[in-house]
């Protein structure tokens, strides 16, 4: 019998309940360049950007707070591209609730939000970087 499950890939998919699907969608396809991948219904929107699968679904509620999501990560291949990033959101009008920094183990991040308050990290992680 194995003493562990099997390794994972890691989160490469995120599902996120939005008030504003197409507010929602032109910033992740126009600001982060996500990709639509299938529209099953207007009230459903899986999108992709390299390895990752994001899937947008219509809130049934106007308030979509109760989340405990903290923020999601997008992983960087270089600490440049961290940077490049930040200037690329700000360019795009979007503002950053951090400014890129070296972490102690390493890291360099900052984070931003999408149109409906998400979080979102944009990292370096040395461990993480190159898989």
């Amino acid at each position: 019998m194995a003493t562990s499950p099997p390794p994972t890939k890691g989160i490469r998919h995120v599902a996120l309940f939005v008030r504003d699907m197409g507010v929602m969608e032109r910033f992740y396809r126009d600001v982060l360049g996500y990709v639509e991948e299938w529209r099953p219904s207007e009230r459903e929107l899986y999108m992709t950007r390299g390895s990752d699968n994001l899937a947008l679904h219509a809130a049934d509620v106007p308030d979509v707070r109760d989340s405990r999501l903290d923020h999601i990560g997008l992983v960087m291949s270089k600490p440049e591209d961290v940077d490049a990033w930040a200037e690329w959101l700000e360019r795009h009008g979007v503002h950053l609730d951090t400014r890129p920094r070296q972490h102690r183990d390493g890291a360099r991040s900052f984070y931003a939000r999408d149109p409906e308050g998400n979080r979102i990290q944009f990292i370096w992680h040395p461990p993480i970087a190159d898989k």
